[in-house]
């Protein structure tokens, strides 16, 4: 197969801890199949060991990764897992990045963090090292432990607090050359999820804590995944819904030639309620929400407006801001400026405060809003022309039936599990750390930047998530921990013995992932515990030998067929080829 890593392995000789029940605390099935498989053991809130099954699954995705990076032409290195503080310190991410970053001093009291990922360091060897544009560009990868302390570690590999990354970085001269890498790097990621065998789409992204001009995520579909998306149902468009793009479906307004209107709206605060009391669609009301927004040491709070029918994107609203923080304000700010409870604020006459309107805004008619007064609404509030619109973006929170905004059909929702980032980070780093080149003409530039990121053990837990039913893993070949089981049906049958032996010995000099099940255990147990690890085929000599045949089956299949034992090994070589 396409990863083989050949040991001799007899079951009695290993360490497999298989469970019955589901442990209670597991949620999601990759967390519950991979502790009843015995592939890891949890020993600490998101920390787990990697038992020996469930890390030759982790070294199959490692090499499929290492395989294709390398033929990417990137080169492999290995940073420290403990970072000196003052390179974050350098980057201004020391006091940024928050609580998820794990702090701690040495003896000497110099301070350390365990790294959540490594823009710094990787930047500090170029700084040290690639003095001319004649040495770029430059990839450097590693598959390395990172932490990140998490506030709730949950699903087992899927959001733990130690966990394997492969990341990559890369270095250039011009923005040309990073969309080279770029468009490199999102090819390699397609080769790698191809070959783990995995069904994944490729979405527009937030670039989050990283930074950067432009990224996208590589989301394996799975009905359990966290994340939520939105495809378009006409084109190749798809998108975390952090960053979606839309356009909605225009609301019919009649033309306003009223003036304002002042109305009573005792004790209705939300949009359902007020629009209920008006007699209004809720797309006919016009949300104000005050937010306060934090950017390095400057605090302020500012008024942003929706058609009511729209919910906030508060990842959009920090990006726009280019803020650290951004959160709804306190009531009591609220009240300080508009000059009432939340509920019955609106834009017109709002001042001393920042505006900032959804692109929706443009084609609204005139709504209702509120009056900045208690238990008082407005009635024929016209954008443009009762309240500027001088900072208008998109502020939304797309939705399914919204209309795609590269060919205009229904955007639907499917979820998925996030495996892979690519980005481009740009100067960012670079600039923050002082890593320059000499340009053609000797002078001093910053390195353009991109950063590329796998989650080792999501990938494998993702793929669980594809591929199981009622009993067990049923794993992608390429990922299978092993992929043929010899099973003798009784092991107090010494002809059954011999044969099972004669045929482990076969595959093993025919270069098969094999084990040969001699444990004291009853046959059914064997077979059940053999589904349960998603083993890719299975031979079992029962009775059937005595007619010179074996019992052979593939994982994902739903029945036995009888083979000449003579046959048997080329049917499985056979069979796993057919499976590449």
């Amino acid at each position: 197969m396409s990863c083989v890593i050949l040991c001799l392995m007899r079951i009695s000789r290993l360490l497999m801890p298989t469970l019955r029940e589901t442990p209670s605390d597991a949620e999601i099935i990759s967390h519950q199949l991979m502790l009843r498989a015995g592939l890891i053991q949890k020993v600490a809130a998101g920390i787990y060991n990697y038992l020996p099954l469930g890390y030759r699954v982790i070294r199959k995705v490692e090499n499929i990764i290492r395989t294709e990076m390398n033929r990417a032409g990137a080169q492999e290195v290995l940073l420290p897992f403990a970072v000196p503080a003052e390179l974050w310190q350098e980057s201004g991410r020391w006091d940024k990045y928050g609580k998820e970053l794990l702090r701690f001093q040495d003896r000497k009291g110099a301070e350390y963090c365990l790294g959540p990922t490594h823009e710094e360091v990787i930047t500090s060897i170029a700084r040290a090292y690639v003095r001319s544009y004649k040495q770029l560009p430059l990839n450097l990868y590693q598959i390395q432990d990172k932490f990140r302390d998490e506030i709730r570690p949950r699903f087992g590999l899927m959001r733990g607090r130690e966990f394997i990354m492969k990341d990559a970085y890369s270095f250039h001269a011009s923005p040309e050359s990073l969309d080279a890498e770029y468009q490199n790097m999102h090819d390699t990621y397609c080769r790698i999820f191809e070959a783990c065998g995995l069904e994944y789409k490729v979405v527009e992204a937030d670039s989050g804590n990283i930074g950067g001009s432009a990224s996208q995520e590589f989301m394996v579909l799975a009905a359990n995944g966290e994340d939520a998306l939105l495809s378009c149902t006409g084109c190749a468009y798809s998108a975390n819904v952090e960053a979606a793009q839309s356009t909605l479906e225009a609301v019919e307004h009649r033309p306003v030639t009223e003036a304002l209107k002042e109305v009573s709206t005792p004790d209705k605060k939300t949009i359902e309620d007020v629009a209920a009391f008006l007699k209004l669609e809720p797309a006919k009301l016009l949300k104000t929400l005050i937010y306060y927004y934090k950017t390095g040491a400057q605090e302020d709070y500012t008024a942003v407006l929706l058609r009511g029918d729209q919910q906030i994107n508060e990842i959009k609203l920090k990006n726009y801001l280019n803020a650290d923080v951004v959160a709804l304000a306190e009531d009591s700010a609220v009240a300080k400026i508009t000059g009432v409870e939340p509920g019955f604020c609106g834009p017109v006459g709002l001042k001393n405060v920042r505006i900032i309107a959804d692109n929706s805004l443009r084609q609204m008619g005139g709504g209702a809003a509120g009056a900045n007064k208690k238990d008082t609404h407005l009635l024929n509030v016209l954008p443009g022309r009762d309240f500027s619109l001088t900072e208008v973006t998109d502020l939304r929170l797309a939705a399914a039936g919204d209309k795609c905004p590269r060919c205009g059909a229904p955007l639907a929702a499917i979820r998925g599990i996030e495996v892979g980032h690519i980005f481009k980070l740009g100067t960012k780093y670079s600039q923050a750390l002082n890593a320059v080149y000499l340009d053609a003409s000797g002078a001093s530039q910053p390195f353009i930047m991109g950063c590329y990121g796998i989650g080792v053990g999501r990938t494998a837990a993702a793929a669980i998530e594809q591929h199981f039913d009622e009993n067990g893993i049923v794993w992608p070949a390429a990922l299978a921990p092993y992929h043929c089981v010899v099973i003798p049906a009784n092991m107090h049958d010494p002809v059954l013995l011999a044969a099972a032996e004669k045929l482990y010995q076969e595959l093993l000099a025919a270069g098969v992932e094999v084990l040969l099940d001699d444990r004291e255990e009853r046959i059914g147990v064997k077979l059940k515990d053999m589904e349960l690890l998603g083993i890719t085929s299975r031979l079992v000599a029962g009775k059937a030998l005595s007619s010179g045949q074996v019992e052979f089956r593939l994982r994902h299949s739903p029945q036995n067929e009888l083979v000449p034992v003579e046959a048997a090994a080329q049917t499985v070589l056979q069979k796993l080829a057919e499976l590449k």
